[in-house]
């Protein structure tokens, strides 16, 4: 759940530290006053991209932080995990953006730098937004699928039935790659045969590509390198080198032990420095005579060489590349050679997986066809809460004439807000507020599967008014028994349900916009001067007295 929301210069906001509770807050203000400001602050730590243009007039940053409670942190931790980043400490997840005006955006996750993709993964296991646009998106047939799969629990055979299409359609992709490759002709074989004799040719290990190299530079510079080489032995071990030189001193030193016995140890170690330069003088003598090339070594040196800068040149920049093109000039002349048996085998494969396809389709509408039956019951229970005591609501699975990617069936949304009459789909029928009302129906009903904390609805009550907005409100405190819930409201009925009730104001009294969030909660008198502001006036003892009534009505049902 989100413990605490810290604030600081975001639009018109200059700062504010808010502290929240588990279950139902509501969030109201006058019309523009600025309650979006409190949704933005979320929206950015839940990873929404930003512009410079969200910073407070005259302030050099935006920012927002949170700190987040998990009660059981071991999903969110094994996110994290994921991601490289800390875990929690205790079940807390702090969560900083900062989105300055001329320098680089900045985000921490528990103290630790993170990235944007970061910060929406981690969004997802924490908070759900539900907006004015959510009634418009249960015309799509695609949200509609949603919801019900999501009731159902259709995840696993779903995903299942998911898989065999993503292979049966990779089937398809590669027999209509391969009926392109139409049969070439001889010389266009005969020359990808040839390119292919030059690459298997080559070594392509990487220890041979790095042997072959090195050995080809030794070559090329070899008359300077046996000069050089040379040079180190003579002076090492020449007759005027540096052994003649040690031998002298070691003789001295030998005479210098026979005088004082205490000087062995530095005499031993002048006798192995004797014998370390006779080792090296060797060496370089044999690497000396390593770097004589004859020709003809010299010149399979070169023809390798120049084999493998063409390969290069011809097929990519690195060693991958040219391995990578000596692999797909062996498909195409594997399927050169029998393109007839290539197409035949693909369709035995596309046909085998087509009928996975099918036997996962059927168990994935089999499982849909229970879940409509229940939804359309308990969806038109809740809807009949809402004010449609005899609306009629039925979830319809239409069968595809093919597979698709989400199964062989469709949905459709059926609704009749009147006694006696056809139910049609939601597009045909619905009004704006109906549809509010629906969708907040099947919310209601879908909120107990929803495994995120916090639950976020920007008045998704619009339309709806008068007796149902004690209902929207009994909703959304029922919601808020399983969840953490944020609402922010035009409705008093909605407003007077909340354990916790924050109030947006904007003051414009001065040179500037300034808007502020208060919780009003802990003063009843604030509280109930605020409600009768939404039920039109906060002066009118007509409106406290309804104020009053709707504070007391949610005491009696909490």
């Amino acid at each position: 759940m989100l413990q605490s929301l810290h604030i600081r210069n975001l639009a018109l906001l200059e700062e504010v530290a808010l502290d929240f509770e588990a279950g139902f807050t509501a969030v109201t203000g006058e019309t523009g006053a600025g309650k979006s400001i409190l949704l933005g602050g979320l929206s950015l730590l839940a990873g929404e991209r930003a512009d410079k243009t969200i910073i407070r007039q005259g302030a050099a940053a935006a920012e927002v932080e949170a700190s987040l409670y998990f009660a059981a942190p071991e999903r969110i931790d094994a996110v994290l995990a994921e991601l490289e980043l800390p875990p929690c400490e205790e079940g807390r997840l702090i969560l900083k953006r900062t989105v300055p005006r001329e320098k680089a955006p900045k985000i921490t996750v528990n103290g630790s730098l993170a990235t944007l993709a970061a910060l929406q993964r981690l969004g997802e296991h924490w908070i759900d937004f539900h907006g004015p646009s959510e009634p418009r998106r249960l015309l799509r047939e695609a949200c509609q699928l949603e919801l019900l799969d999501l009731f159902g629990r259709a995840g696993e055979t779903l995903a299942a039935y998911r898989a065999a299409y993503a292979g049966w359609r990779e089937r398809q992709a590669e027999y209509q790659r391969v009926t392109a490759e139409t049969k070439l002709p001889p010389e266009q074989v005969d020359f990808l045969r040839n390119q292919l004799a030059r690459l298997d040719a080559l070594d392509l290990s990487p220890e041979a590509i790095e042997a072959l190299e090195r050995d080809h530079q030794r070559m090329s510079r070899a008359q300077e390198l046996r000069e050089l080489s040379g040079g180190l032995s003579a002076g090492l071990v020449g007759e005027e080198g540096l052994q003649a030189r040690l031998a002298a001193l070691l003789r001295e030193g030998r005479q210098l032990e026979a005088v004082d016995a205490a000087s062995r140890p530095l005499v031993e170690r002048l006798s192995a420095l004797a014998v370390e330069v006779n080792d090296l003088g060797g060496e370089f003598a044999a690497l000396s005579q390593q770097l004589q090339f004859d020709a003809e070594q010299a010149e399979d040196l070169d023809r390798r060489m120049n084999a493998w800068l063409e390969a290069k040149r011809r097929h990519g920049g690195d060693l991958a590349a040219v391995a990578a093109a000596r692999e797909e000039l062996r498909r195409k002349l594997a399927v050169q050679g029998d393109l007839a048996g290539t197409l035949a085998r693909l369709e035995k494969e596309i046909a085998a997986a087509l009928r996975v396809v099918r036997e996962r389709g059927v168990a994935l509408r089999e499982v849909r066809t229970r879940t409509a039956r229940e939804l359309s019951k308990v969806a038109g229970r809740a809807i009949g809460r809402l004010g449609f005591a005899r609306a009629d609501f039925q979830v319809r699975i239409v069968p595809l004439p093919e597979p698709g990617p989400t199964g062989d069936c469709g949905v459709e949304f059926l609704f009749s807000p009147n006694v006696g009459e056809a139910a049609l789909p939601l597009n045909r029928v619905a009004s704006s507020g109906e549809l509010a009302r629906v969708m907040l129906a099947l919310k209601t009903v879908l909120a107990d599967l929803d495994e995120v904390p916090l639950l976020v609805f920007d008045e998704v009550d619009a339309n709806v008014g008068g007796e149902i907005g004690g209902v929207v409100g009994e909703n959304m405190a029922r919601i808020a028994r399983e969840h953490q819930v944020l609402c922010v409201t035009h409705l008093p009925q909605v407003a007077a349900r909340a354990t916790c009730h924050l109030v947006v104001t904007k003051d414009q009294s001065k040179d500037r916009a300034i808007v502020s969030i208060s919780p009003i909660q802990a003063s009843r008198k604030a509280r109930l001067s605020e409600l009768a502001r939404m039920l039109g006036d906060r002066s009118a003892k007509s409106a406290l007295a309804h104020a009053e009534e709707l504070l007391g009505l949610r005491a009696a049902k909490s």
